[in-house]
Parts: structure tokens; C-alpha cells; sequence
């Protein structure tokens, strides 16, 4: 008889309480359809003292079940952990806003103060996020640290109403001197798109406590990410980062890249199927050389990442003492790539912590029809200039030639028009190129570095004197961003593809030349360097015409490259 009461209270102890305060029917598989099917359950609430947590996933609760629950919970003023995923399978949708309505207003009633509230794998749309939506407002969520609303079939409306939610309840704790400080939000796989992921954003930025954000799987592209990434850079304590299989593209990749550089403490990045593309990556690999000394976890697999940018990746982890794992796979790397990128980390010592390569997609092949698509809309473009040009003969007036601007010398470019500015020549340029667009600056310095000639020593002076007056000004901006114009040139020279339909410009010794003279000054920025360096290396069409003076490049970029 002992053996058995033994034995009955064992088991008692294993379906309920599990640990100090809990209370738990995690897993029993059970159906609660009415107020009679949870009388057990019920008195057992009731009669626990002191309850602070209830886990009532892996059972499925009616609207019935759920108010008598609630009513049990009207006088339980400590609970602070709610453990309510996966609780409605199997029941109508319009079900749940009432069950958790009730619920909601039974942990007000008590004053609860919650901690956690999960309410993963309840598929109840946006509508379910009503019948939490008057609980997140309250006083109950004022504690909140952790929300976790994974698979729950938000959409767009669900995501809007949870952002108003938290930000009114930010809003009300802080009237009363104490802000909502949630660390841990996870909402993966809501379908919450950009409209969604950019009204949360709003919400995050304006807490700034966030240390875990996990979305992956809704459907956002750049200006989601972007909204995203403006967020986190308010959120100083942030450790984990997942938007695993959302769609950065080089846009949001970039966005994401500048955010990570105000970050300190961030020790998981999963970037992981979301389309980063090499100048992403390179992005993102530029972010990782100047920070996060604490990385533990870098996930940029399936990304559409060539091999050459996967390289400066695998060299941005160099030094990270924390780091566990770097995730490259099911990228365009190629057999030789893969092996290049071993050998990196190899010689990093890092070998073991390169993930498989196993799915690699194989070095991209060149899409002919993109390019002739490509070319065909460049040509429809000169066509319209053309045009343009033979309106402009038949309007303009014969008469006097209009003295040269630098305007004009950066629609045509040539020797005559540069040296004919005169000695104010730096300060035109300076006043006519706006230094704050990465982008325009590149394209200046490519239209005057291309009439650089090293044999003419008035040309060169003028190229060069040019060339220093406008990057000078814009390193100088802490606006600046330097990568972007470093991924411009590249692009613009042939020399990295871009999504967008950017058409390169014909490569002359001019560029490389004048370039050779950038990286050697001292607003140039070092950590661009192994960038530069990287590219020039590969074997370009576009730059067979000009190899003397890439080997020079390559040289110089060689001397001045920071020691490892």
C-alpha cells in the first residue's frame, strides 16, 4: 500500500508541478473542451500557493476550458511565466480570441506582473493578436522580458496591431518610471512582410532593450530589413540576430552591415538563405573586421556569395577569439573557391570552425540574356540621349561657346575641359559633386581619373589635385559611407555584378593609375585595402588592357595592406 501511494504521488508530482512554483500539463496530449473537463486542473490552481508559472502546451483548450482556467487565475497575484504554446490545435479560429481574451483579463484582474508569455504554434491569425492585444497594453506586460509569437499566422494586420500594443505599453510603463524593457521577441514564420517587420521596427527602436530578435521566415525584403536594421542599432545589448530566409538583397544586406557597427555585444548573426549577394556580404564582412569582438556565430550560407567575397568574410573572423562557427554553405564558390576558403581558415587556425561546404551551388555562370536584356535598355538610354543631344543642336543658339564648368566636364570628360577650369578647379568639383552619396563620388572620380595621362605632367597634377579635393571631403564625413563607395567603383569598373542595372564603364589606365594614388593617402581608409586587393587579383577581361598599371596597383595595395 506504502509502495503504491509512493508510486501515485510520484506521478501526481510528474504531471504537474515540475519546478518551484510551476504548475505544468506540458505534453498530456489531452482535449479540454468544457468547464467540466478541466475541473481537476482547476483545483489544482486553485490550490497551489504562491503559483508563478502554468504551462498548458501540447493540449488543445476550448473556449469553455480556457474561462474556467481564467477564473482559477483571477487570484493568483505572483504568476509571472504563461507557457502557452501550441494550445488550439484542432479548434475553430474564432475559438481563440475569446480563450485568450479571458485569460488576458484573469491575469489583470490578479495583477500579475508577467516575465514570459508564449504563445507560439497558435495559428490564430491576425485576430488571435486582438485577443492578446488589451493584456499587452495592461500593467500585467509592463514586466515583460520575453514574447514569443513564433508560427502563429500574424500577416501584416497581426504585426501592426502587436507593434501598437507594445509601443502603448512602453509608453504607459514609462509614465509610471518603469519602461517596458523586453529582451527576448521571437515571431518566426508570421507571413509579417515588410509593412509588418517596418511598423515592429518602430516599436523596437523605441525600447532599445532588445538582446534577442528572432523573424525568420516572413517574407521581408530590404525596406523591412532596412526598417529592421535602423531598430537595432537602438539596441545596444542585442546578442542574437536571426532573419533566417527573409530577403536581404544587396539593399537590405547593406542596411544590416551598418547597423552591426554599432553593436558591441552581438554574439549570433543568422543571415542564413537570405539572398546577400557578394556585395552584401562584403558589407557585412567590413562590419565584422571593425567590431563585434564577441561573435560567436556567423551564418551567411545561401546567400548567392562568389568565392572572392566569401574570402573576406572568412578573413573578417581573424582575431575572433569567441568565434564557434562560420556558415558558408550552399553559396556560388566553386570547387576552387571551397578550397581557397579552407585554406584561409586554415591558415587562420580556424579551420574546424568553417561549416560544411557541401552545398555549394558552383561558381555562377554569366546569364546572357540578363546581360543582352541589359544592354538592350543601355542602348535605349543612349538613344534617348542622342536625342536629346540633336534637340539641344537645333534649340541652341550658335552664338557665343559656353565657358567650361565642371559640370560639363563631367558629362564629357577630356584633357582640354579639366585644365581650362584653372587653378579653382578642386573647389568646383568640391562644390559640384555631392560628397554625401557614395555612389555620385565614385562616378566622379572615375569621369576625372579617366583623362589622367602619366606622361603629361599639367593633366596629371590636375587629375590628382582634383581627386584629393573630393574623396578628401567626403572621408572626412562620418556620414560617409566608405564601403559603398569602394562597392560603386567596383561595380561601375566591371569588376563585381550588381542586381541593380549599373552599365560599366570601359576600364583605361587612368583609373588603376589614379586609384594607385588614392590608396596611398592618408584619408584613405586601411581597412579597404584588403577589398581592393582582392579584386584586382582575379583574372577580369575588363582589365587585360590595362595590366601595367594593375600590377602597380596590385603592388602598392601590397605595401600599404595594415599587418595582420
Amino acid at each position: 500500500m506504502a509502495t503504491d501511494a509512493v508510486a501515485q504521488l510520484a506521478d501526481s508530482l510528474a504531471k504537474t508541478q515540475v519546478t518551484e512554483g510551476e504548475l505544468s500539463y506540458k505534453g498530456q496530449g489531452r482535449k479540454f473542451d468544457n468547464a467540466q473537463s478541466v475541473e481537476e486542473m482547476v483545483k489544482e490552481i486553485q490550490e497551489f500557493k504562491g503559483l508563478q508559472a502554468l504551462r498548458l502546451e501540447g493540449n488543445t483548450y476550448g473556449v469553455e476550458a480556457a474561462q474556467a482556467i481564467a477564473k482559477a487565475l483571477e487570484t493568483k497575484s505572483e504568476f509571472k511565466y504563461c507557457y502557452w504554446s501550441d494550445m488550439f490545435t484542432g479548434r475553430l479560429r474564432s475559438e481563440i480570441p475569446p480563450a485568450l481574451n479571458s485569460l488576458g483579463a484573469a491575469l489583470m484582474t490578479a495583477g500579475a506582473r508577467l516575465t514570459v508569455l508564449d504563445l507560439s504554434d497558435n495559428a490564430f491569425g491576425p485576430d488571435g493578436v486582438k485577443g492578446i492585444e488589451k493584456l499587452l497594453k495592461s500593467t500585467a506586460c509592463h514586466t515583460l522580458q520575453e514574447l514569443r509569437l513564433n508560427n502563429c499566422g500574424m500577416g501584416i494586420g497581426g504585426g501592426k496591431i502587436l507593434a501598437a500594443a507594445l509601443t502603448e505599453c512602453y509608453k504607459q510603463s514609462s509614465a509610471q518610471g518603469t519602461p517596458l524593457g523586453l529582451k527576448v521577441f521571437i515571431a518566426g514564420r508570421n507571413r509579417l512582410e515588410n509593412d509588418g517587420a517596418t511598423a515592429l521596427a518602430q516599436a523596437f527602436q523605441l525600447m532599445g532593450s532588445l538582446e534577442e530578435v528572432h523573424v525568420p521566415q516572413n517574407g521581408i525584403n530590404h525596406p523591412g530589413v532596412t526598417a529592421l536594421a535602423t531598430a537595432m542599432q537602438h539596441n545596444p545589448q542585442l546578442r542574437v540576430l536571426n532573419l533566417n530566409d527573409n530577403t536581404f538583397t544587396k539593399k537590405g544586406a547593406i542596411a544590416m552591415a551598418q547597423a552591426l557597427k554599432h553593436l558591441r555585444s552581438v554574439q549570433v548573426i543568422n543571415f542564413g538563405d537570405c539572398l546577400v549577394r557578394s556585395e552584401g556580404a562584403i558589407a557585412i564582412a567590413e562590419a565584422v573586421t571593425e567590431g563585434l569582438p564577441i561573435l560567436k556565430e556567423l551564418n551567411l550560407s545561401f546567400g548567392e556569395i562568389t568565392g572572392e567575397a566569401a574570402l573576406l568574410v572568412a578573413q573578417s573572423v581573424e582575431g575572433k577569439a569567441t568565434l564557434e562557427k562560420l556558415d558558408l554553405n550552399g553559396n556560388c564558390l566553386g570547387e576552387e573557391g571551397c578550397d581557397a576558403l579552407r585554406e584561409v581558415m586554415d591558415g587562420l587556425n580556424m579551420g574546424d570552425l568553417l561549416g560544411s561546404l557541401s552545398d555549394d551551388e558552383g561558381e555562377p555562370e554569366d546569364d546572357d540574356e540578363d546581360d543582352e536584356e541589359e544592354e538592350d535598355d543601355y542602348e535605349e538610354d543612349d538613344d534617348v540621349e542622342e536625342e536629346d543631344s540633336s534637340v539641344n543642336q537645333v534649340s541652341s543658339p550658335p552664338s557665343v561657346p559656353r565657358p567650361p564648368d565642371a559640370a560639363s566636364f563631367l558629362c564629357f570628360p577630356s584633357p582640354d575641359k579639366l585644365l581650362k577650369l584653372g587653378t579653382k578647379r578642386a573647389l568646383l568639383f568640391e562644390q559640384q559633386v555631392d560628397v554625401a552619396d557614395a555612389g555620385k563620388t565614385a562616378e566622379a572620380f572615375l569621369k576625372i581619373s579617366s583623362v589622367y595621362n602619366e606622361e603629361d605632367e599639367d593633366v596629371k597634377s590636375a587629375v590628382l589635385d582634383s581627386i584629393d579635393a573630393i574623396l578628401r571631403k567626403a572621408f572626412a564625413s562620418p556620414s560617409f559611407q566608405g564601403y559603398n563607395f569602394v562597392s560603386s567603383l567596383l561595380v561601375m569598373l566591371g569588376l563585381l555584378k550588381s542586381e541593380d542595372k549599373v552599365k560599366p564603364v570601359r576600364v583605361v589606365p587612368g583609373h588603376l593609375q589614379a586609384l594607385e594614388y588614392v590608396v596611398r593617402q592618408d584619408y584613405f581608409p586601411q581597412d579597404h585595402i584588403a577589398v581592393l586587393e582582392a579584386f584586382m587579383s582575379r583574372h577580369i577581361q575588363a582589365l587585360e588592357s590595362c595590366s601595367s598599371a594593375r600590377n602597380i596597383l596590385k603592388s602598392t595595395l601590397e605595401q600599404v595592406r595594415p599587418e595582420n
